[in-house]
């Protein structure tokens, strides 16, 4: 990689490559190259401004300069009365330093720039405030320069909608063949080929793609030392390079297995893992969630399960009704659909959220005889009774009766830190909808009982699975980038998909630790009655008294 971007034939170099595999350290040794003998116009550009800044502060001031005599003597500490350097901006002879957020358009057009450096470009917002694609607008200000440098790394994300994956498929593809010290083949390292004893993580090997031969760790090693990058498709002026953790030289093959083990039950855990470790892009099986797969696994439940710890509630608002969906919450987010119910009335009127009241109130009993309240309930307030949504809420705060309302797009939070700059001066939060459809649509699909995994009470109806499964994950282009989006299909409802989204946002903004918690009741459920000593033991002065046999206090014991 290095090489490839100090040669002139190369103006773009493209590396997608897990977690914590040298990418930021090759753009720091980038950096530290210009700065010593190409002097040059250097823009560095991370997901947000605060990134840039920690990466300034920590990584070029902390790591490079202060680890580097030489630089030290071309870069004046900021702090020094004549530098002209601030933390974002730093000059030498010959060139300058600048580090800017992707999400500021500003930082973006106001200056010539030879070399580019984009860090974690998967997180990259579509768009520079109104300015449109950051990296876009970063290579405009190369145009000047013949032997401009534009270099982008990243961890990937979702297939479709990767920038990484994106540019990596425009270039030349090098891979990082490394020879089998056994048979001498050369081959890349793939996660199929790596092999381990039942449920021993510890036992974990590499096969030779060729021979079979079983690697050591230290033949690993030897492998990666002795590795080559080999272009898999023609030479068109940008340089490609992916690689994964199992060339990590520092991280033992065992570790990946570790954390894969660690994963493998959950999808959205998995899904960080194929991205960090494997260095791939996350693509969902499935996009349509199968209505009848759901509704056959509707369990009876008389009682409330006694694996229920918490109980959230998600309320929809339409114009002549309210939907309300009742979610318990057990160990590892083990969650439990209880109801489903729907209140007809005007959501003006004061009746209707009385009724609601009435729902909200309700205490589930387990068949043991514990008793669980809904802690938490998030309402939305998106539609065209905002007004009543915030009176209610309002009034109820001290109940954890939330107003919500939902924003579309990738990356955003499930919930957001609450606001009062609306009308009825309510907590509002905003739920990252996207986010937690994605989140759902990733436990729908879980097929084996245990952590995420969503259990539905048989008093569910049909129609309940059929608007839980009503919208499909689509992939649509803006402009030219892959946005992916939730898609309703005609005359369809969902409003029981948008309920369990609610609740989940609820559970989320109360923040409850779970599974210490379980342990809490179940350390309760499992203390022996203290047997009390009821004997009458008197002082020796008042040994002669009569105990009085009457009275309040005798007849109350």
């Amino acid at each position: 990689m290095m090489d490839a971007c100090s040669d002139p034939s190369i103006q773009e170099v493209v590396v997608m490559a897990g977690a914590q595999l040298g990418k930021t350290e090759a753009i720091l040794n980038i950096i530290g190259y210009h700065i010593d003998n190409d002097p040059s116009p250097i823009l560095v550009m991370q997901p947000t401004v605060k990134m840039a800044e920690a990466f300034s502060k920590d990584r070029v001031a902390s790591g490079l300069l202060a680890s580097s005599p030489c630089l030290q003597s071309k870069v004046k500490d900021p702090r020094s009365r004549d530098s002209g350097n601030t933390t974002l901006h730093k000059v030498f002879p010959g060139g300058a330093l600048t580090m800017v957020g992707a999400n500021s358009a500003a930082d973006l057009a106001s200056r010539p720039i030879r070399v580019v450096l984009c860090d974690e470009v998967d997180r990259y917002p579509v768009s520079a405030g109104t300015e449109g694609d950051p990296i876009s607008l970063a290579v405009k200000r190369t145009i000047t320069f013949w032997n401009r440098k534009i270099i982008m790394v990243s961890t990937p994300t979702n297939k479709g909608a990767s920038r990484i994956e994106h540019a990596y498929e425009k270039s030349d593809q090098r891979k990082y063949y490394v020879p089998c010290r056994h048979c001498t083949e050369g081959q890349v390292l793939k996660w199929s080929n790596v092999h381990w004893d039942k449920d021993n993580p510890e036992s974990a090997r590499y096969l030779c793609d060729n021979c079979d031969a079983e690697w050591s760790e230290s033949d690993r090693i030897w492998s990666i030392r002795n590795g080559i990058w080999v272009a898999t498709k023609p030479f068109n002026g940008v340089a490609g390079f992916a690689i994964n953790g199992m060339y990590s030289p520092w991280t033992p093959l065992s570790a990946g297995v570790k954390d894969f083990f660690a994963v493998r039950k959950n999808p959205e855990q998995l899904k960080v893992w194929t991205n960090t470790y494997l260095g791939e892009t996350w693509e969902d099986a499935g996009e349509r969630l199968d209505y009848h797969a759901l509704s056959d696994r509707r369990e009876e439940m008389p009682y409330l399960p006694d694996d229920v710890y918490v109980i959230t509630a998600g309320v929809d608002v339409q114009d002549n009704r309210l939907e309300i969906e009742i979610v318990g919450w057990g160990k590892d987010d083990e969650s439990y659909v209880l109801d489903f119910d729907v209140l007809y009335g005007d959501p003006s009127s004061p009746q209707l959220w009385g009724d609601l009241d009435t729902i909200l109130w309700k205490q589930y009993k387990t068949a043991g005889g514990r008793e669980l309240g809904i802690r938490a309930t998030a309402v939305d307030s998106g539609g065209h009774y905002t007004n009543s949504v915030y009176k209610y809420c309002k009034k109820n705060a001290g109940r954890r009766i939330f107003a919500i309302k939902g924003i579309g797009g990738e990356g955003k939070p499930v919930a957001s830190k609450p606001s009062r700059n609306n009308v009825g001066k309510c907590p509002l939060f905003m739920v990252g909808v996207n986010t937690v459809k994605d989140i759902v649509f990733a436990r729908l699909k879980l097929q084996e009982e245990g952590p995420s995994y969503v259990h539905f009470s048989d008093r569910l109806q049909d129609d309940f699975f059929k608007q839980l499964t009503a919208e499909k994950k689509v992939t649509r282009y803006h402009k030219g980038f892959p946005r992916s989006e939730y898609q309703k299909a005609s005359h369809a409802r969902n409003e029981a998909l948008d309920c369990l989204v609610y609740a989940i946002a609820a559970y989320v903004i109360l923040n409850v630790n779970i599974n210490a918690l379980a342990a809490k009741v179940e350390q309760e459920a499992n203390k022996k009655p203290i047997e009390v000593d009821r004997s009458v033991k008197k002082h020796p002065a008042l040994a002669r008294q009569t105990v009085r046999q009457g009275g309040f206090v005798n007849s109350w014991r």
